[in-house]
């Protein structure tokens, strides 16, 4: 009789099914444990995938604190940045807080030689507090995306002694510091040294006709080319038309040549609003003279002021060229008038202000009438234009005897008082209605 293999099948499923539940068991007991692990381990930083690679630099890296001492003497290489603004105010930070290690290793050894590290180890320790606001501000480039000037101003000190510059260069996408200049200690003599480079010698200039500081910015420039009526009317300019450097690049390089370098100069109203630009040339003659400013562009200024002030008239415009040649400062009435209006009144402030510096000085007044009108009317109107300039300088303080007055009637229109076909032209004609300004210096 042949036996039944049910009882076999049945045993062997009841021995899958527990070898089944064996490893399940096995298996959830691996997961576990390695769960734990996982826990037990600290969390591992990855950079976000919105973070671009090259916006990650060692500025993020903390400084661990150490003797000053031992960092100046095993100074490395120094910080990078892909932002040199970043760099310049952790520079900043860093010396205000008196935290010399610090500012040294963000600075890095090319830029320290022994010398200098010793003269920043001084200054560090003392007090160094930066004028506010903008008491870090970015001078201008050096050379075209490559190499860049900022400089830290101090508060307090006194001209020659008030900054300390930071020259930066961009290497494969990043800013360190190439060069350091701090500012000489009370009583040691102020080296000419910051303002021997064409950047230097353009960013004095600049920063004495925004303080309008007529003198000062009057010996950075080659008076063969640059007229006095010129560096006076970019004063004028600066006041009436609210400028001031821009904050982002304010000197950009146009070109660099062994004697000459070209400068775009970019301003901004006072509320960030509007810019313009306007360029500069220097030059430098034989040694051992400086650089000096030989060209002033004032184009695109005058256009931009022209817009903004004149009512979009560029004939109305503070600059003109004298028929003589040179440049000429010019004050415009309205019909008929003889009377000043305020802005003429600011303009004057600034020519006193430059007449009163130095006696020597004299100027020409030439009064101006548009067409209409008789001949002798006319010149007794531009007479009367001329007399109102001199007496608002005299009670200024001018002297009299600075002062030469001239009546030309209508016999020098800057702009026709008719158009082609004989009508009448009010545009023309109101910029014939001036006083003219020539600085006999």
């Amino acid at each position: 009789m042949q036996r039944s293999k049910l009882p076999y099948f049945f045993l062997a499923l009841a021995a899958v099914l527990a070898i089944s539940a064996l490893a399940l068991l096995i298996l959830r007991l691996k997961e576990r444990s390695a769960a734990a692990a996982a826990a037990a381990k600290p969390p591992v930083t990855t950079t976000s995938p919105q973070t671009p690679p090259e916006k990650i630099d060692n500025l993020a890296k903390p400084l661990p604190p150490e003797d000053p001492e031992t960092v100046l003497k095993n100074l490395g290489v120094g910080t990078s940045s892909v932002d040199p603004a970043e760099l310049v105010n952790r520079i900043a930070k860093a010396l205000e807080a008196g935290d010399l290690s610090t500012a040294a290793r963000l600075i890095g050894k090319d830029a320290l030689d022994p010398a200098t590290a010793e003269r920043l180890k001084a200054l560090s320790s003392g007090k160094v507090k930066l004028r506010q606001p903008d008491g870090v501000r970015e001078v201008g480039e050096l050379e075209l995306n490559s190499r860049t000037r900022w400089a830290l101003e101090l508060d307090g000190a006194e001209p020659g002694r008030d900054r300390i510059l930071l020259d930066l260069k961009r290497e494969g996408g990043k800013w360190s510091v190439e060069k350091l200049t701090l500012p000489p200690a009370p009583g040691e003599p102020i080296p000419r040294a910051v303002l021997a480079d064409s950047l230097g010698v353009a960013d004095a200039f600049l920063q004495a006709v925004l303080k309008q500081d007529f003198e000062f910015a009057r010996a950075f420039v080659d008076s063969a080319t640059v007229s006095d009526a010129k560096i006076a009317g970019l004063c004028i300019l600066f006041e009436e038309g609210e400028y001031r450097m821009r904050k982002s690049k304010p000197l950009r390089s146009m070109f660099q040549r062994e004697d000459t370098v070209g400068y775009l100069a970019n301003v901004e109203t006072t509320d960030g609003k509007q810019s313009a630009q306007f360029s500069i040339t220097l030059r430098q003659p034989p040694a051992p003279s400086n650089w000096r400013v030989s060209e002033i562009n004032l184009d695109q200024l005058l256009a931009d002021y022209a817009r903004r002030v004149a009512g979009g008239d560029v004939y109305y415009s503070p600059l003109v060229k004298n028929p003589s040649g040179g440049d000429t400062l010019a004050l415009y009435f309205e019909f008929d008038e003889d009377e000043m209006n305020p802005r003429t009144r600011r303009q004057l402030e600034i020519v006193s202000m430059i007449l009163k510096a130095d006696p020597g000085k004299k100027l020409t007044l030439s009064g101006h009438t548009d067409s209409l009108g008789s001949e002798d009317y006319n010149k007794s109107l531009s007479a009367r234009r001329a007399d109102v300039v001199r007496d608002f300088l005299t009670k200024s303080g001018v002297s009299a005897a600075q002062i030469v007055t001239v009546a030309k009637g209508s016999s020098q229109p800057r702009r026709p008082n008719f158009t082609e076909s004989g009508e009448d032209n009010p545009e023309g004609r109101r910029a014939n209605r001036r006083t003219e300004i020539y600085l006999d210096f």
